[in-house]
């Protein structure tokens, strides 16, 4: 076994000797074959491998050729771009699997002759990168924090018509990879939560406002880019390989993908590193396998910048894309058809993959033309704003998490004399810096750089470009001088002037990060220094956390002067009027914890930093299985601090009368039926999406002001605490808003998927017979009313 991990260690560079002849790729592909067969189904039916190490990925060949067969409108498309790419020579179909230098982030090839335009990429998941009259929205960890629907499918409709409008035909998100299983990784906060229900509402609602919108959406990175650290190939060494059972790819990391295919994702993005050992852009059990033949994907696979590693590999792994230049592809992939490296069937499929997305979106008919500019030269701008600061605003305040509350220090009413503190409460805190700090560049990482004003996005190619920032100082300062109150401000230092008559005084902290880097640190002495120092004169001190990602705060949390404490997260350009509308009190605060806080960082094990290694064949063994997040924290029965799901209301709520039933006529099955041969779709199996149980109680205010609350309902499958989480979130709904005194009915739709496991064995989704547990409540741990679903056979 030890030879043949040593041996599969050599994979990736004997998988880019297609850098060289075609035949010998050929050979190393046969070569991977050979080894892996040994090892591809060495894994236990509870999803544990049985390696002393994670998985080899299996080889899964050839690629499949897209079909159709999820819609009719899939149907149509997919005819229209065969007939296209027939008239196509090899070389025409080349051009347009590899990108060009243009004025957009990525540019495809074009066929002038045949009418086919160059297709314009751009970043990213939060506003489109870069640019000039557009808007910056709140980062995808905001919007997961919401835990509404309604929210994430309009952030993704606002979103796609910004792309729209600037002609720009394929939006570089959204984001469920990472999916945020390392605690300090540093692009996590562009995801949607390290749950993967909720990572999944948010992905399939995003994708399909997006594409309303006339957009293509590109969820990426598929699949396990879950660290920074080595995530690329060096001319020395290898990326990152991350090492996963088989049963925890499925259940938690291909999970919120899924729900965004089955909103018709037109395209997705394959990721940097290795995973179970072969590249992702290249692997062809993630790519032909997975994605194209158990979820059906009919778009196009694009390689993520300068992310393909090899070149007839890739392409017969099931790539389809190379971004953002020819990579190993352009002639040589015509090179590699003509000597039959790279079957003619497979070039037709990779091209009529790209047009059917585009056919797809129905983009071929009137598309704006692509607005982007360098904004170095005069140009006629182009502005796509519309009215989008007010729904920024509005996804600003509903993300926004109240965690604590003392004696109802919030909401404010009137204060006459606030004091302003810390480096996070206006734009540019310390005169010294060139740089405003509501994003920064990839470089703006580490240290005393992070103290340099307002944080509203996080660093790198997921960053948004504001056309103003509204920062908390100025928001309060409108609302002071509306009120004829005075105020007192200090940005720079940690230890600031008293001013005992104060009504409160509110400390502004942030906690950032980016791509190309992970976290160093959960906290940061400076910023915990300025709270205590506040705290020890001021008896009504609130503290506002703008943060990429988990922020620990204990060092004050309990501290009896601290009366309330928000984790305002990345809320975009409103990020002031967002905040003020809460501690007013004009906006009733529904915002939930995307992820757990801990006590300390040692409560997070194994999950709280990236896999380190000085190897050349670097790896990450993702042991815990499906333990991430809350989920840890119940197998291990850590009480955190501040649990997933978690949120303050200025009002309360009572749980009552839960209810559960089978849906009549429900197909219970331990497997989906596949006796009829039913064609899978996009996101599965059809029979996965069905609803098979539903699940109801009350809601009731019983508080003194009118507000909503955010219902969760978790459920435990047969086996739970066993061989399956304790526990994981299986739904959510905001009931509301409810005037004091008035009770609604919470409504729970179960699907098959949201009961299955995935059998290792059978290579499917599995019913499992017995009780399943199902709990309704506030969060993760204040679970309210209980019920069981019984399925027998």
């Amino acid at each position: 076994m030890d030879f043949l991990k040593r041996a599969y260690g050599m994979l990736p560079d004997m998988l880019r000797s297609s850098r060289g002849p075609p035949e010998q790729t050929v050979l190393s592909i046969k070569t991977a074959a050979t080894l892996l067969c040994a090892t591809c189904s060495l894994q236990s039916s509870s999803g544990a491998s049985e390696l002393p190490y994670y998985g080899l990925s299996p080889p899964v060949y050839p690629s499949p050729v897209g079909n159709g067969s999820t819609n009719i409108r899939w149907a149509q498309a997919r005819n229209h771009a065969r007939d296209m790419v027939s008239q196509m020579t090899v070389e025409e179909k080349a051009n347009i699997t590899r990108g060009w230098p243009g004025a957009c982030v990525g540019n495809t090839g074009e066929v002038p002759r045949l009418s086919i335009p160059a297709l314009c990429f751009a970043d990213g998941p939060s506003g489109i990168r870069g640019q000039e009259f557009v808007s910056a929205f709140p980062a995808g960890i905001h919007v997961a924090a919401t835990f509404d629907r309604h929210l994430m499918y309009q952030y993704g409709r606002a979103l796609g018509s910004e792309f729209y409008g600037k002609g720009i035909n394929v939006a570089l998100g959204p984001v469920a990879g990472p999916l945020g299983r390392v605690v300090k990784g540093g692009r996590n906060w562009e995801g949607l939560s390290s749950d993967p229900y909720l990572a999944g509402a948010g992905m399939g609602a995003i994708t399909r406002g997006i594409q309303d919108a006339g957009v293509i959406a590109t969820p990426k990175h598929w699949l396990l880019n879950e660290q920074e650290y080595r995530r690329r190939w060096t001319p020395v060494s290898e990326a990152i390989s991350a090492n996963v059972d088989d049963r925890t790819l499925h259940e938690l990391y291909a999970f919120p993908f899924m729900d965004a295919l089955r909103e018709g994702a037109g395209a997705v993005m394959c990721s940097y590193q290795r995973a179970n050992h072969s590249y992702a852009c290249q692997n062809s059990k993630l790519l032909n396998g997975i994605l194209k033949t158990e979820l059906g994907f009919e778009g196009f696979v694009v390689s993520d910048w300068d992310g393909q590693t090899s070149g007839v590999a890739s392409a017969n792994a099931g790539l389809d894309l190379a971004m953002p230049n020819a990579g190993f592809w352009g002639d040589k992939l015509v090179e590699a058809v003509h000597n039959g490296s790279v079957s003619e069937e497979r070039i037709s499929d990779m091209a009529t993959r790209i047009l059917a997305s585009w056919y797809y979106l129905r983009q071929e008919n009137g598309y704006p033309p692509p607005a982007i500019y360098n904004n170095t030269e005069k140009h006629f701008p182009v502005d796509v704003q519309a009215d989008h600061a007010r729904l920024i605003e509005e996804i600003g305040a509903a993300g926004t998490v109240v965690v604590k509350n003392l004696d109802h220090a919030l909401p404010f009413e009137k204060p006459k004399f606030l004091c302003i503190y810390g480096y996070d409460a206006t734009l540019k805190a310390n005169p010294w810096q060139n740089r405003d700090r509501y994003g920064g560049g990839y470089e703006d990482n580490f240290g005393w750089i992070t103290l340099n004003g307002t944080l509203i996005t996080g660093g790198g190619s997921g960053g948004s470009s504001p056309p103003y920032v509204v920062s908390p100082f100025q928001a309060l300062q409108e609302r002071v001088a509306r009120d004829r109150g005075i105020l007192r401000w200090d940005f720079y230092s940690d230890n600031p002037t008293p001013y005992l008559n104060a009504d409160a005084c509110l400390v502004f902290v942030n906690a950032y990060a980016s791509e190309s880097f992970d976290r160093t640190s959960l906290t940061d002495e400076f910023s915990d220094r300025l709270v205590l120092n506040v705290a020890s004169w001021c008896t009504n001190t609130i503290v506002v956390v703008h943060s990429a990602g988990i922020r620990l705060v204990d060092e004050w949390i309990t501290h009896p002067n601290v009366t309330a404490a928000l984790f305002a997260g990345l809320p975009g350009q409103e990020s002031g009027h967002a905040l003020t509308s809460i501690l007013y009190g004009d906006v009733n605060p529904t915002g939930r914890l995307p992820y757990t806080v801990a006590k300390s960082e040692s409560d997070y094990g194994d999950l709280l930093n990236p896999s380190v290694s000085d190897d050349p064949f670097p790896e990450a063994n993702l042991t815990e299985g499906l333990s991430i997040d809350y989920r840890h924290f119940d197998l291990h029965n850590l009480t955190p601090r501040f649990e997933f799901g978690f949120g303050l209301s200025y009002t309360s709520f009572a749980y009552a009368d839960l209810s559960t039933a089978i849906v009549p006529g429900a197909n219970l099955a331990e497997f989906p039926d596949r006796r009829k041969n039913t064609p899978v779709v996009q996101g599965g199996h059809p029979a996965l999406w069905e609803v098979v149980a539903v699940v109801r109680c009350t809601v009731t205010n019983t508080g003194l002001v009118e507000g909503a609350e955010i219902a969760q309902l978790y459920i435990g499958v047969p086996g739970a605490g066993q061989d399956s989480p304790v526990r994981q979130l299986r739904g959510f709904v905001k009931v509301g808003p409810l005037v004091p005194g008035q009770g609604r009915e919470a409504v729970f739709e179960l699907t098959r998927r949201d009961l299955s496991v995935w059998d290792v064995v059978a290579q499917d989704w599995r019913l499992r017979r017995g009780a399943y547990e199902v709990w309704v409540g506030a969060s993760s741990r204040d679970l309210r009313v209980s019920g069981r679903v019984v399925l027998v056979d």
